[in-house]
């Protein structure tokens, strides 16, 4: 059989980075639940076909993604073709994100019961081509937490590889610091130069000649290293109604510092653990493949539910460092009693509330667990409640805002210097 070869013709959407214009669509892509200005504002309305459609035109027209000679080459054609070129264009990048990985057609479920409810003589049309809704996948979620860790250590100055550094020194790792003489119970990583001249001029101090040196036991230098810890890290990540009221979506950035600090402990912490606990009403862990997924919903803020399952996570782990990463913006509203209920005060601040809430802090301060509170208010009895926690716990308090979350989370986290018993 033959085959005949044609020229390649480039398409437009050839010209578009598929990795820049899924960083582009990122707030998209992990929206959390926030009225988005390409959906309708229900939970689902941000994704569908319609929305990434409208979204990636957006970002065609003023992200960048298209070299201007390309632009004004589009626009100088008249309205109808331009307009009918960028909505071809649109679609062929849709079907590329597709061909890549990034996202997959959702099962149409609703359009399918719409069917049949219109075959049976009932319902109203909800089924439309543009209703039509996507999911993201698991590489596009992995993509958006490397290019998040990239990101957010290029904003603080510099990228860090290795393990956690502490104050002690101790035998056995890497050398970093002078040698010491050798005591009872080091390791024996001899620094041979050291040694040898010590016993070299212990020689020539007792007027011995000869070519032969004498190597004693007071003459041993070992070489000396930064003690290097491991780390275990669990991140409460509020996921209640407050964090998208207000008129700001909090929780995606929250979303994207987590997927970021996941993929550093990934690639340059292998000997690191992280989980993550969504506390809302009550609270739970998910795996890490999840987090991109993970909604807000109507729910009230069981903080003591939250660090007591972190708690439990962290007492399981047998790491140097242990500590809760808590990402916040409002105040305990509610516990789970004894009987399984859940006792709620909207208020927030509750005297209940709060007693059962530092009586779990105090747990973990027993545990030597450090939490560190990354706070998205700044209200005053907030600001006075999170201060106590950090100190009951000797952890941190961080009031920032959801652009410099990031930057405060991962500094935290690298530069951590905890003393260790060794």
């Amino acid at each position: 059989m033959k085959f005949k070869y044609g020229k390649y013709v480039p398409s437009l959407a050839d010209e578009v980075d598929m990795e820049e214009l899924v960083s582009a669509l990122s707030e998209l892509l992990l929206s959390s639940g926030f009225q988005s200005p390409y959906g309708d504002g229900s939970l689902d309305g941000d994704r569908t076909m319609q929305a990434l459609h409208d979204a990636i035109l957006d970002a065609l027209l003023n992200g960048g993604l298209l070299p201007d000679d390309v632009l004004e080459q589009l626009f100088g054609e008249q309205a109808e073709t331009a307009k009918q070129q960028l909505d071809d264009l649109v679609q062929q990048i849709m079907e590329r994100m597709q061909e890549a990985g990034y996202i997959t057609p959702s099962p149409e479920l609703d359009a399918e019961r719409e069917r049949r409810a219109k075959a049976g003589g009932g319902g109203s049309g909800e089924g439309e081509p543009g209703q039509a809704k996507f999911e993201v996948t698991d590489k596009a979620l992995d993509f958006l937490g490397y290019r998040a860790l990239r990101d957010l250590l290029g904003s603080i100055g510099h990228a860090s590889a290795g393990r956690h550094d502490t104050r002690d020194m101790a035998t056995g790792v890497d050398a970093s610091g002078a040698p010491k003489p050798y005591e009872f119970g080091d390791t024996l990583n001899l620094d041979a130069s050291a040694t040898v001249l010590n016993a070299v001029t212990r020689a020539h101090r007792g007027g011995a000649t000869g070519p032969k040196v004498q190597i004693g036991y007071e003459d041993l230098m070992v070489a000396q290293g930064e003690y290097q810890s491991s780390c275990a890290t669990v991140i409460m990540l509020d996921c209640s109604h407050s964090m998208i009221l207000y008129g700001e979506d909090r929780f995606t950035p929250a979303k994207q510092v987590a997927m970021a600090l996941s993929q550093l402990i990934r690639t340059q912490y292998p000997g690191d653990t992280l989980h993550v606990v969504l506390f809302h009403d009550s609270a739970e862990e998910i795996p890490l493949r999840e987090l991109g997924r993970v909604r807000v919903g109507p729910y009230y803020t069981n903080t003591r539910e939250g660090l007591k399952l972190a708690r439990r996570i962290l007492e399981r782990q047998r790491k140097d460092m242990r500590q809760i990463i808590m990402i916040t913006d409002g105040k305990p509203s509610a516990i789970t009693q004894p009987d399984g209920r859940v006792y709620k005060n909207a208020f927030g601040l509750d005297p209940i509330v709060i007693r059962e809430t530092f009586s779990e802090v105090s747990n973990c301060a027993k545990a030597g667990i450090l939490i560190n509170t990354f706070m998205l208010a700044r209200d005053y009895d907030l600001v006075a409640f999170v201060r106590r926690v950090a100190s009951m716990c000797r952890g941190k308090a961080y009031f920032t805002t959801p652009q410099s979350l990031g930057q405060y989370v991962l500094m935290d986290y690298l530069d951590k210097k905890t003393r260790t018993i060794h």
